[in-house]
């Protein structure tokens, strides 16, 4: 099944995704590492599986193709020049060495596709592979020589689809660093992308998918904050509005905390003109509007975000759902990650059955709610939203 690219909306009826099946690669966590590899627990790898499979049929029951990252992966490495780039991108770490790389460029190369995509997700360690020479032998045998990719199941963040364009981010965390080389793999070589253009690499100003709210046709927010700089924010804006992608991109400071990682942790949209949003936060939060005037950039003075949301959409004004009812339950639903929905259309969308009284507030909205289980799967912090990368949703009517 094929259907056309694009995204134009937060809540257009959503008809193509890429998820990542969580695999070997979250088998790689220990308490040793999960801080490293931006995990708050070690999820029970089979349970989060599990929910995933649950998540995935719930998409496919409401019409949406689901694409698995790892698959897509698989396919494009059988083309021989994508074979090449991986291998040389999984080891230009400078703590290989000469010889470690020299070897480890070798059993790579003698994998087939599917195997060289798993060990690309699942990391090397150093007790797997028998090297020789000086640094193999001065690390321990629990070591990665090549680190796993956990977080891959938070396909949102190393991709973003404006229009029919779509922008490979430049992720901020060394640990996440990887990810989007192979998702810049994946859009540059799999048939099923030929000829998409791309209008942003991993090498730019950092910018997480994550960061990255289509509002409605025209216009972006981005937040900026623990992951997303001012300089990526600015570089994309350039971007959009030499392709004609967007008009306006408002530009959302946000708290530099790990509750509050990504601007979907405090806001989602839930229909054409509502927003789920943190109540914690919402009062506080300002936007700046950007907009292009010729080959340079205006920049407005700071509005509350909801004031220079609707202004941008060219509408009276944004319906705001709150998470919770008092502030201590707001702030144990944020989170769970009840502000990150993801809609299937206007006035549904999918969120984790945990987060009670946000879903209550929903559906009083009359948001339509479809719960998923998320025990193991939120242990990285991250919700439907974070673990879906929208490439295809009808235009809004």
């Amino acid at each position: 099944m094929s259907r056309t690219f694009g995204v134009d909306s937060e809540v257009g009826p959503l008809r193509t995704v890429i998820l990542h099946r969580p695999g070997n690669e979250l088998r790689r966590l220990t308490p040793r590492n999960n801080d490293k590899l931006l995990f708050d627990g070690i999820p029970w790898v089979g349970r989060a599986q599990d929910e995933h499979d649950a998540f995935a049929q719930t998409l496919r029951d409401r019409d949406v193709e689901v694409l698995y990252l790892g698959q897509l992966l698989t396919e494009a490495l059988g083309d021989p020049d994508a074979r090449a780039v991986a291998v040389a991108d999984s080891t230009e770490d400078l703590r290989l060495g000469d010889t470690l790389r020299e070897y480890l460029r070798g059993h790579l190369g003698s994998l087939d596709p599917a195997g060289l995509a798993e060990t690309l997700m699942a990391g090397v360690r150093n007790d797997e592979v028998r090297a020789g020479g000086l640094v193999t032998s001065l690390l321990a045998d629990e070591d990665f020589l090549i680190d796993p990719l956990p977080n891959l199941l938070f396909t949102r963040d190393s991709s973003v689809w404006i229009g029919g364009s779509v922008a490979v981010t430049s992720l901020a965390m060394p640990a996440r660093a990887r990810e989007t080389q192979l998702t810049e793999l994946i859009y540059t070589f799999h048939p099923r992308f030929k000829g998409v253009e791309r209008i942003y690499d991993h090498k730019l100003e950092h910018v997480e998918g994550g960061d990255v709210l289509a509002l409605g046709p025209g216009v972006l927010a981005v937040g900026v904050g623990e992951r997303t700089t001012p300089a990526g924010v600015e570089r994309l804006a350039r971007r959009v509005f030499a392709k004609g992608l967007a008009h306006t991109v408002l530009a959302v400071p946000i708290a530099q905390q790990r509750a509050t990682m990504h601007l979907d942790t405090v806001c989602t949209m839930v229909d054409v003109d509502a927003v789920l949003m943190y109540p914690n936060m919402a009062e506080e939060m300002r936007a700046l509007a950007v907009t292009a005037e010729g080959d340079e950039l205006h920049v407005a003075e700071p509005e509350p975000f909801l004031v220079a949301a609707a202004k941008a959409l060219g509408i009276d004004t944004l319906r705001r759902i709150d998470t919770g009812l008092d502030p201590v339950t707001a702030e144990r639903e944020q989170w769970d990650d009840g502000n990150n929905t993801l809609a299937l259309a206007p006035r549904v969308c999918i969120a984790y059955e945990r987060t009670v009284e946000t879903n209550a507030r929903l559906e009083e909205a009359g948001i339509e709610v479809i719960r998923i289980a998320g025990s193991e799967l939120g242990s990285g912090r991250g919700g439907p939203r974070c673990m879906s990368c929208p490439v295809s949703r009808e235009p809004l009517a």
